[in-house]
């Protein structure tokens, strides 16, 4: 049976790491007389969202398929090969067009259940398109923040040391999207502000994609990095993870590890 950490470690660990100060030198690594960086075993990790995080996942207990092909994958392949000795439980629960709301009807089985430690979330492009397309399912900002406030709530009350990782949903005018742009880019936005906001109230780790992606596109066009406008190539999905763990490792001592990447 997976032995995990008691709640009380995990918060203990995470609160010390968010003590960090910023990445220094490419040649900066965990120091492994460091205590604390050993505390943080049998942890699970939960990444929840649409198609994105999906990433063409296998519905099956297939090991080769199960994570995605994704950031989440990337994220998950890299910490649990350089941490194997850490016993670390990875889930995809990312579903292909899911919006808040359907995220909210899964959300006991597909994410309370699975008692995770890490809960990562990226969520809210297909409640844009809703409303764009005027779907009976579109829901306003209000509602937007309230179910997602909800589901944040509902996870701390069952896992008070939770650790919540919530992803800056992301447009660009590529393709399609460059049909009704500014409702595409405003009301992204929007859902942008509200997800900073429960960033702030539930002490959480901001992870901004877009600030991300925005570099890169002054360097390269938007189609190199995302074919149509929502979805990445597998360029795009490597610098989300970096930026994941860049962020996470604020929080999660054993991850500066990886700071290289700045």
């Amino acid at each position: 049976m997976l032995h995990k950490p008691s709640r009380r470690t995990f918060l203990k660990s995470s609160a010390l790491a968010g003590l960090v100060p910023a990445f220094g030198p490419a040649s900066t690594l965990v120091d492994p007389s460091d205590a604390d960086s050993a505390t943080d075993t049998g942890l699970v990790f939960l990444f929840q969202g649409d198609s994105i995080t999906d990433g063409n996942r296998g519905r099956s207990a297939d090991p080769n398929h199960i994570m995605g092909h994704g950031y989440a994958f990337s994220i998950a392949s890299r910490i649990g090969a350089d941490f194997p000795d850490r016993d670390f439980v990875f889930y995809n629960r990312g579903i292909s067009g899911n919006k808040l709301a359907d995220l909210q009807k899964r959300w006991s089985t597909d994410t309370l259940d699975l008692k995770p430690d890490v809960l990562s979330i990226l969520i809210g492009i297909n409640d844009t398109a809703a409303t764009i397309d005027k779907s009976a399912e579109a829901s306003t900002l209000d509602q937007f923040e309230t179910t997602y406030r909800n589901l944040l709530e509902e996870s701390k009350r069952a896992y008070p040391g939770i650790l919540f990782v919530l992803g800056v949903p992301f447009v660009y005018p590529v393709g399609k999207r460059q049909e009704n742009w500014k409702q595409w880019r405003d009301d992204t936005a929007a859902r942008q502000v509200v997800i900073r906001k429960l960033a702030a109230d539930f002490d959480a780790v901001l992870v901004n994609y877009p600030a991300v992606l925005d570099k890169a596109i002054s360097q390269k066009n938007a189609e190199y990095w995302l074919w149509d406008g929502i979805h990445p190539t597998v360029f795009a999905h490597e610098l989300m993870a970096r930026e994941w763990i860049r962020q996470v490792s604020h929080r999660l001592k054993f991850l500066r590890k990886y700071r290289p990447f700045d």
